[in-house]
């Protein structure tokens, strides 16, 4: 299988818990004998990079320096992530079987790319804004809020760390509980759980 993952954070850029989450991810997936790519961000590290492990990492920046807030940084980045994804795809020969897309900074990335090439995404949820926030409803976190119901309308599965997160994402965003899986790499037998979940969509993609 060939795998893209988009992450906004992935070391040596580290946020947070999620850039080590992430990074130790993908490379149990290629030690397991999957292709994989991660497209991330950093702001002067820029190009391909193959690590020991095989993961191929493709690190952009934003083209736009200037910005007002998130928002902005956000959607103006996210056409070089589409750029470069696309030449992933052509490289690649069209043979992606999946993007999972980790929180929700790329998730208009990951439904371009859905709709232009037909290839399947997983939404994998850290964190939602009604926790980020504490509930706050002004028009910032309204508009991310929306992002990620598009996330969760558009993901073929969406995967979250815990029950509890399956019972909040089902609750906020009124998704069918089917639709949800409860994967951690962090627990026993979690790389075979996330393994699972990829390959109950391989092939749902159009095979070039």
């Amino acid at each position: 299988m060939r795998i893209i993952i988009f992450s906004w954070e992935y070391p040596p850029r580290i946020v947070g818990r999620l850039a080590y989450y992430v990074s130790e991810l993908a490379t149990k997936l290629a030690n397991s004998g999957l292709k994989m790519h991660v497209v991330t961000y950093h702001d002067s590290l820029i190009g391909d990079f193959e690590e020991a492990s095989g993961v191929k990492v493709h690190r952009v920046t934003n083209p736009v320096k200037t910005h007002i807030n998130l928002l902005t940084w956000t959607i103006t980045l996210n056409q070089e992530i589409e750029r470069i994804t696309a030449n992933i795809y052509y490289r690649e020969n069209g043979q992606i079987d999946l993007i999972d897309v980790h929180e929700w900074q790329f998730i208009p990335a990951a439904v371009t790319i859905k709709r232009a090439f037909e290839i399947p995404f997983i939404y994998s949820i850290e964190s939602i804004e009604d926790h980020r926030s504490g509930g706050a409803n002004n028009p910032m976190n309204i508009a991310i809020k929306s992002i990620e119901q598009l996330g969760v309308l558009e993901a073929d599965i969406i995967i979250v760390k815990s029950e509890w997160m399956k019972n909040e994402v089902k609750t906020i965003y009124g998704v069918s509980t089917g639709k949800i899986k409860v994967a951690n790499l962090e627990e026993r037998n979690g790389l075979k759980a996330i393994l699972d979940v990829y390959r109950s969509l391989k092939g749902e993609g159009t095979q070039k």
